[in-house]
C-alpha cells in the first residue's frame, strides 16, 4: 500500500471505530471534522437507532388512521429524520463532554475529539446548543403534544452519560432516551391515545437492551479496570441467556403494539410480518455473537439498523394498503 492509500484510509484525526472511508474522513473540509466526529456523522448507525422507533411509530399511527397517509405525514419522516440527525449530534456531544475523562482511559474512545485535543470543552458545548436550537425549530413545527414529548426527553439525554457510573443497566436509561420517538412519532402524527405508543416504546427499550449489550462487550475489559457498569459485565458468560430474553420482550411487545392498533387484514399481516422479521434478524445475530470477539461484536451492532428497517417496511406497507 502507498503511502497516500495509507493516509486516505487513516486521514489525521480519525476516531478508531468510524466506518472506514465514511463521508466525514473523506468530503468533509478538515475544519469541520472534529466536529462532525463529536457527533457521530462518522459513525451513523447510532442516528438510524434513534430514528427509527419514529418511524415505527408514524407508520402505525398512519397504518391505524381512517384518513390514510397526508402531506403532513411526509413531513413528519422528514422532519424525525433531520431531528434524529440533529438530536444524536447533540447528545453525542453531550455524552463525550460528560465522559471525556473515561474516554481518555478506553482504547476504543481515546481518539474522540475531545480526549483527543481536537476540540475544545468550550466549542464542544457551542456546537452542542447549536444542534439542539436548530432541532427545536424542526420540533416546533409538530403538533403541541409532540413538542411537549420532544422538551421532556431532555432530561433523559441528560441523565444517560451518568448512568454507568451509579448503575449496572445504563442501557436501560440509553433505552429510555433512544425509543422516546416512539412516542413523539404516534403524537406528531396526532393519532390520539392508546396502547400502541407504550408497547412500542417498551418493545424498543428491550431492543436497545438487546443491541447495546453486543456494543458493550467491546469495551468489557477497560471498564472494569476503570469501574464503569454496563449489562455485558452484569451478564459476562451469560449474556446469551439475557439476549434471548430481551429478543422476545422486544417481539411481544412490538406484536401487542401492532394488535392494540385495530389493524385488520392486510395492513395486519403486512405489519405482523415486519415484527417478525424483526425477530428473525435478532435470532441471526443471536446465533452469531462471540463476546469475546470486539470487531464482531461492533459489526453485529451495525447490522440492527438492518433490523428495524425490516419492521419499518412491514408498517409502511400496512399504512398503505
Amino acid at each position: 500500500m502507498t503511502e497516500q492509500s495509507t493516509s486516505s484510509a487513516h486521514p489525521e484525526g480519525r476516531v478508531a471505530d468510524a466506518t472506514l472511508g465514511n463521508w466525514v474522513d473523506r468530503l468533509a473540509p478538515p475544519w469541520s471534522r472534529p466536529y462532525l466526529r463529536l457527533s457521530r456523522a462518522d459513525r451513523p448507525i447510532g442516528t438510524w437507532l434513534l430514528l427509527i422507533p419514529c418511524w415505527w411509530s408514524l407508520g402505525l399511527a398512519v397504518a391505524a388512521s381512517p384518513a390514510g397517509p397526508t402531506r403532513f405525514d411526509l413531513w413528519i419522516l422528514v422532519g424525525c429524520g433531520l431531528g434524529a440527525v440533529l438530536m444524536r449530534g447533540a447528545g453525542c456531544t453531550w455524552n463525550d463532554l460528560a465522559d471525556r475523562e473515561f474516554d481518555a482511559a478506553v482504547a476504543r474512545t481515546r481518539s474522540r475529539p475531545l480526549p483527543s485535543g481536537q476540540v475544545t470543552p468550550r466549542r464542544a458545548a457551542i456546537w452542542m446548543t447549536a444542534q439542539a436550537l436548530v432541532a427545536l425549530l424542526i420540533l416546533l413545527s409538530f403538533p403541541a403534544p409532540a413538542i411537549l414529548l420532544g422538551v421532556a426527553s431532555l432530561a433523559l439525554v441528560c441523565v444517560y452519560p451518568f448512568a454507568k457510573r451509579f448503575t449496572w443497566w445504563p442501557q436501560v436509561f440509553l433505552g429510555l432516551a433512544f425509543n422516546w420517538g416512539a412516542l413523539l412519532g404516534w403524537a406528531a402524527q396526532d393519532a390520539g391515545l392508546g396502547w400502541s405508543p407504550p408497547l412500542l416504546y417498551l418493545g424498543g427499550i428491550a431492543w436497545t437492551l438487546f443491541y447495546d449489550t453486543i456494543y458493550a462487550h467491546q469495551d468489557r475489559e477497560d471498564d472494569a479496570l476503570i469501574g464503569v457498569k454496563s449489562t455485558a459485565r452484569l451478564f459476562g458468560s451469560d449474556t446469551a441467556r439475557w439476549l434471548r430474553r430481551f429478543l422476545v420482550a422486544a417481539v411481544a411487545c412490538l406484536a401487542l403494539a401492532v394488535a392494540a392498533a385495530g389493524l385488520s387484514g392486510a395492513a395486519l399481516a403486512a405489519s405482523l410480518a415486519g415484527v417478525a422479521g424483526f425477530g428473525a434478524h435478532l435470532v441471526w445475530q443471536l446465533r452469531r455473537l462471540d463476546i469475546d470477539d470486539p470487531a464482531g461484536c461492533l459489526a453485529l451492532f451495525r447490522t440492527n439498523r438492518d433490523a428495524g428497517l425490516i419492521l419499518c417496511a412491514g408498517l409502511a406497507l400496512a399504512a398503505i394498503l
